[in-house]
């Protein structure tokens, strides 16, 4: 029987086999692997060909099992596929050079194990993959719906004091209110933007510069004022068009217009300007948030992980890809001692339709 030749030179094949994935290019081995994973890989398929005798579902179901149970220990699921592989060209290797009295439906049930433990073990993978990104966006929108629950609470109350006529509408309470609000709307428009390009689903359409201009310098205009700092507008040559994603570009210049005035000094002064070239239009943000420690210009615009390993920095990440899903690119400049400039640039769309 097979399992009895894998048994009897269980040494041999897995010295043959360590030797195979030790010298495999890709994936690259890990000590793991060699000193317990390709024993672990051999007794396995040893108790699933002892199983042979059993139905194909039974069969199977325990390869599968295998499989599953070779990933919960930490192996990648190229780990996998290679190993199996491996153990398979060792095995049919020694049995020939040995003359082992192996028949061919042996081989082939050595071939159906193999098979279906790779292919229970790439489902098994997948579907944990989706569990966890599954897990992970029901986290998100838990904390989603748990922060805005907080913020529309504490502007509720805000409110509530502002109608007993306690407190003043230009006071603290009427701060608290108003900054509320803002942060409720920059988590809707991060979300939308979020979800936005996580479908794919962009809707790219020609939209007059100036346009976008106008929003944004009454939604800034407001938030200016309740900063205390001053904003300029520069809007530059009318009559531009460029085609984007009006909800996502809307939503990346928001940010970074919420950025430059949570970031910079007190009194300070925001400037949102259009240059136009040629072939481009770059809309550029500036702030006094003072300037940035050195080098951290180049890495700013790329999300991080902190030390649990969840990911920062996902507000100017999204903006990035925001921009970049309607065909542009975002700049960082570094203004040392003054401040920071954001640049979106989109490609210019004739004037014609």
């Amino acid at each position: 029987m097979l399992f009895e030749f894998i048994e009897t030179h269980r040494a041999a094949l897995i010295a043959r086999t360590r030797a195979k994935v030790a010298s495999r290019f890709a994936p690259r081995a890990t000590q793991q692997e060699l000193e317990s994973g390709v024993p672990l890989f051999l007794d396995q398929l040893v108790d699933t060909l002892r199983a042979s005798r059993s139905t194909n579902e039974d069969l199977t179901r325990s390869a599968g099992a295998h499989g599953r149970a070779l990933l919960r220990s930490g192996f990648t699921v190229a780990q996998v596929v290679h190993d199996y592989g491996d153990i398979c060209q060792a095995v049919t290797e020694l049995a020939a050079e040995t003359d082992a009295p192996i028949t061919v439906d042996e081989f082939r049930t050595l071939n159906r194990c193999l098979d279906d433990a790779i292919a229970q073990a790439v489902t098994e993978y997948t579907e944990q993959r989706e569990r966890s990104i599954a897990d992970q966006g029901t986290e998100r929108l838990g904390s989603l719906v748990d922060e805005i629950r907080t913020r529309l609470s504490t502007a509720k109350l805000s409110f509530e004091l502002l109608k007993q006529g306690h407190v003043g509408v230009s006071g603290s309470t009427g701060a608290i209110l108003g900054r509320n609000l803002r942060t409720v709307c920059k988590l809707i428009d991060r979300s939308f933007a979020e979800v936005r390009l996580a479908s794919g689903n962009r809707r790219l359409e020609r939209v007059l510069v100036s346009h976008l201009f106008e929003q944004l310098e009454v939604e800034g205009s407001i938030e200016a004022v309740s900063w205390g700092m001053a904003l300029t507008f520069k809007s530059g040559e009318p009559g531009l068009y460029v085609n984007v994603d009006r909800q996502l570009i809307i939503a990346a210049l928001s940010h970074l217009l919420q950025n430059a005035f949570s970031f910079s000094r007190k009194d300070g002064r925001i400037s949102l300007e259009m240059i136009s070239s040629a072939d481009h239009i770059v809309i550029e943000i500036a702030d006094e948030c003072g300037g940035l420690p050195e080098g951290q210009a180049e890495i700013l615009l790329l999300p991080t992980e902190d030390d649990d390993g969840v990911r920062v920095g996902l507000g100017l990440d999204i903006v990035r890809r925001s921009v970049e899903a309607c065909g542009g690119r975002l700049r960082l400049r570094d203004v040392p001692g003054s401040g920071c400039v954001f640049s979106i640039e989109l490609p210019r769309q004739p004037v014609a339709a």
